[in-house]
Formats: structure tokens, sequence, C-alpha cells
């Protein structure tokens, strides 16, 4: 098959159940932080309260009221210091991470992103959930893993892309 939509198996090559089970193995994570992610960026880029720096529901409130319970406080400040910039900075990060992550276009590195988003919401939103499994940002955190390692082997750009080169080659 082509690189882009099953695997690297040559014309007429059959496989296994097991062999195809493990090639789309990781497309359902994928789609579902993928579209988590792009939820996630556009819910707060449409928030006024959220991209605001005081009041109700907003970025500022949220990371004055996290900072001296998270694991580290000094990030907390770097993002008080511009709270609205930060806000977009995250809205943006998660919108890019989930079309990246969708569409499979340089898939470790919107992984990498989605992963270091969720590392650090987990050291400052949610440090202190207890039992720590309450916290959901280190479930995400711990699924963007495979993500990382694999990339987007099937239906993805990066498959495509490459799938192209060895044809041109």
């Amino acid at each position: 098959m082509n690189g882009y939509g099953g695997g690297s198996h040559g014309p007429g090559e059959r496989r296994t159940p097991r062999e195809q089970a493990g090639t789309y193995a990781l497309l359902p994570l994928r789609i579902f932080l993928g579209v988590t992610f792009v939820y996630a960026g556009l819910d707060k880029l449409t928030d006024s309260a959220f991209l605001s720096a005081t009041g109700n529901g907003s970025i500022g409130e949220m990371m004055r009221g996290v900072r001296d319970s998270s694991a580290i406080p000094a990030l907390v400040d770097l993002a008080l210091k511009s709270p609205v910039g930060f806000s977009y900075a995250i809205a943006i990060g998660e919108l890019l991470v989930g079309l990246g992550t969708l569409v499979g276009l340089w898939a470790r590195l919107a992984a990498l992103g989605g992963a270091l988003i969720s590392l650090s919401l987990w050291l400052t939103v949610s440090w202190q959930a207890t039992p720590y499994y309450y916290g959901n940002d280190l479930p995400y955190l711990m699924a963007w893993l495979p993500l990382v390692l694999a990339g987007a082997s099937v239906f993805s750009a990066d498959a495509f892309l490459a799938s192209r080169r060895r044809r041109s080659m």
C-alpha cells in the first residue's frame, strides 16, 4: 500500500488482521486529541471572558487562583506578566497542535506541542488535584506521548509527503 493510507507493504502482499490493527492503532487517539485541541483552542479564542486579564472566567483570575498551589509558581508568574498574551498563545497553540495532529502534518512536532501544553497545564492549573488522577492534564500528557514517539503513519500529510519523496527517488 502507499505510505499515506495503510502502511509500507507492497502491492499484493497480504497483511494479517493483527498487522492491520497495529497500523491503525493510534488513529483513534490522534483523532480524539486533534478534535479536542481544535475545540479547546476555538473555545478559548471565542470566549472574551477567558481572553481578559481580570474578571470572572478570565485567564488572569484562573492563574492568580492557582499560583500558590502550582508546582512551578514562577511559570504562573510568567503568564501573569501578560495574561492576555498568554491566553492567546495557549489558544492558538492548542488550535495549531490540534490541526497538525488531525492532518498529520509534522505530526511528531504537533504531538510534542500538545505534550508540552498538557505538561505546563498539569504543573500549574491541575497540580493541586488530589488524588493526582483527578486532574485532567496528566492523562492528556500521557496520551500525547505515543504520538510523539510514533508520529502519524496513516492518513496523514507526513506519510503522503514521505511516499512522494520515495517515488521521486
